[in-house]
């Protein structure tokens, strides 16, 4: 995780690491220069944290043709495999999901939340993406 984390803070356009996971996979050459991250783990939403749905939490590539979807569909057998039966991601509104499509996954209808989570109970740094995301999921069995 953390040099998934460092591939992060060093290639993604809007977010910062990650906190947890239960995996992350890799896009590498085979000479040892990574291309792409993903990292997969419990959902952020506790109403969708089932024990049985897994969330890719970040995805990020250099660019690399086709890396986004190689990671989405590595990520999806990975979590098939350990048992989950389902996977989610959410991508932000203006962004297309081509890669996510093109996996085999489904795109769920209409916007789901955005906003804040720095409430006064809980102090938190703000987010640089508050506004509403689309939610991809895949069923894995």
């Amino acid at each position: 995780m953390r040099e998934a984390n460092r591939f992060i803070e060093k290639h993604h356009r809007h977010s910062g690491r990650v906190q947890g996971c239960k995996f992350c996979v890799a896009l590498s050459d085979g000479l040892g220069v990574i291309h792409g991250v993903a990292v997969a783990g419990r959902p952020i939403s506790r109403y969708l944290d089932d024990g049985r749905t897994a969330e890719v939490t970040r995805l990020c590539t250099d660019g690399t043709f086709n890396g986004c979807s190689f990671l989405y569909g590595c990520c999806a057998r990975i979590a098939r495999e350990m048992g989950f039966r389902k996977i989610i991601t959410y991508t932000l509104a203006e962004e297309n999901g081509a890669s996510l499509r093109a996996s085999g996954w489904s795109c769920a209808p209409g916007f789901r939340g955005g906003g804040s989570w720095n409430v006064p109970g809980r102090p938190r740094a703000e987010s640089r993406n508050t506004g509403p995301k689309r939610m991809y999921y895949k069923e894995l069995r």
